[in-house]
């Protein structure tokens, strides 16, 4: 759909600020209460989601034309959908799908910002955003007796992902996934330097295009390699495969989880059995783009019926974030003998997020690192050790947070601390 196609719904924003704020009945108190970095940041109603909706309005009527301080705004968003799931606690409109096709209007008309078309000029160049080489790309698994898919057919495809496959800190969290499906017998494996980047950070930069090719792609390589499931501990990575290839139609038969998703269901089936004792209390950070972005994509062809109240036939539903994945990360974490889970205030749908979404991190990384250290100062007053998350992303800006507050916070995936007990 185009942005056009998103008028009725930016028309129905009646300016409540519901966009910036978790339910009411969420709040346990005053100082975590807003739900929207980006607003919660500049503090003015532009940049929040209401404020979106009424100038890209303003936009088709050509009363907004393009600038410098409106590609200020439009890209000062982490694209993490809290002022989606806000809003439609409440209301029946889409925010997050027009600002998102806003981002890709501004890449059409070639108004974007330097250090996202360095971005992706090095996804064309080398299949990755991340700095490295394609033929770096394998090293993290250097050692280990997994399949190369490649050459070789599995049950299983591991995904590691950009973020993990050139960040030598983040190797031990893909050795372990790895390691950990072996020793429940699952045939699994991985791409190495042959994989590729899933492009769903270049949608959410609004290059919808740049993300079509790399889908296509990798569909056609999980096609080839016959596997039946494929996972992957990146959250961006997961919602690219399960919810944007659904979008776009390109999603194959290849059943795609992430691994909290699979090892909950493998510790469920007794393949793993997590019995060494972790003594310590950790506070879980549900990432984005596995929770309220992570919700299955669901599709609708209709109208809306002319009148005042919207009325759609047939009738639609929404997304709303509440079928994200949420449990399978802490039913992993419940299942470690001696850990103790505590949760912040605003957790699912209604998370922080950590600040590294849509292309933020590099085109303005003080407000990235801004969003990740409000995080860890909520993180803080639950009186866990570690925090724990599900996403390299996430960790790569809660470690860089923690460094820079000099807080006491150990920041861990969730796989590490089930690799250590099992």
């Amino acid at each position: 759909m185009a942005l056009e196609d998103y008028r009725s719904d930016m028309e129905t924003c009646r300016r409540c600020s519901a966009c910036k704020f978790i339910p009411l009945e969420r709040a346990v108190g005053f100082d975590h209460v807003t739900v929207c970095p980006s607003i919660a940041r500049y503090n003015f109603h532009t940049y929040s989601g209401g404020g979106r909706m009424v100038f890209q309005v303003a936009f088709l009527e050509g009363r907004v034309p393009y600038s410098d301080k409106l590609l200020e705004v439009v890209y000062n968003c982490q694209m993490c959908g809290a002022c989606d799931v806000s809003c439609k606690y409440a209301m029946d409109m889409e925010v997050i799908d027009p600002i998102s096709e806003f981002r890709i209007r501004c890449v059409e008309d070639g108004h974007t910002l330097p250090a996202l078309d360095a971005l992706i000029g090095r996804l064309r160049k080398q299949n990755t955003m991340v700095p490295g080489t394609r033929a770096e790309r394998g090293d993290w698994a250097n050692g280990l007796d997994v399949k190369d898919l490649t050459r070789d057919k599995a049950q299983v495809i591991y995904h590691a992902g950009c973020r993990t496959s050139f960040d030598p800190s983040l190797w031990g969290v893909a050795r372990s996934a790895v390691s950990l499906m072996q020793n429940a017998g699952v045939e699994v494996g991985i791409a190495g330097g042959a994989e590729a980047c899933c492009g769903g950070r270049a949608y959410q930069m609004g290059y919808k295009e740049d993300f079509v090719r790399q889908a296509e792609q990798n569909m056609a390589r999980f096609k080839k390699a016959g596997a039946e499931t494929l996972v992957t501990g990146c959250a961006e990575c997961y919602q690219a495969f399960k919810v944007l290839c659904a979008k776009f139609g390109l999603a194959g038969e290849i059943e795609v989880l992430h691994t909290s998703q699979y090892f909950a269901r493998l510790i469920e089936q007794g393949k793993l059995k997590p019995r060494r004792k972790i003594a310590t209390t950790a506070t879980y950070h549900d990432p984005c783009y596995l929770g309220r972005m992570g919700e299955p994509y669901i599709h609708w062809e209709g109208k809306e019926v002319p009148g005042h109240i919207r009325i759609f036939d047939p009738p639609k539903e929404y997304r709303r974030g509440t079928y994200g994945v949420y449990q399978p990360p802490r039913d992993v974490l419940g299942s470690i003998p001696g850990l103790r889970l505590v949760e912040m205030d605003r957790t699912k749908e209604y998370a922080w997020c950590c600040g590294a979404g849509g292309g933020v991190r590099e085109s303005n990384p003080d407000f990235a690192a801004w969003t990740a250290q409000e995080r860890i100062a909520e993180a803080e007053t639950t009186g866990a050790d570690a925090i724990v998350t599900a996403c390299p992303g996430c960790e790569q800006s809660f470690r860089d947070a923690v460094t820079a507050k000099g807080s006491r916070l150990r920041v861990l995936d969730f796989v590490e601390l089930l690799a250590k007990s099992v």
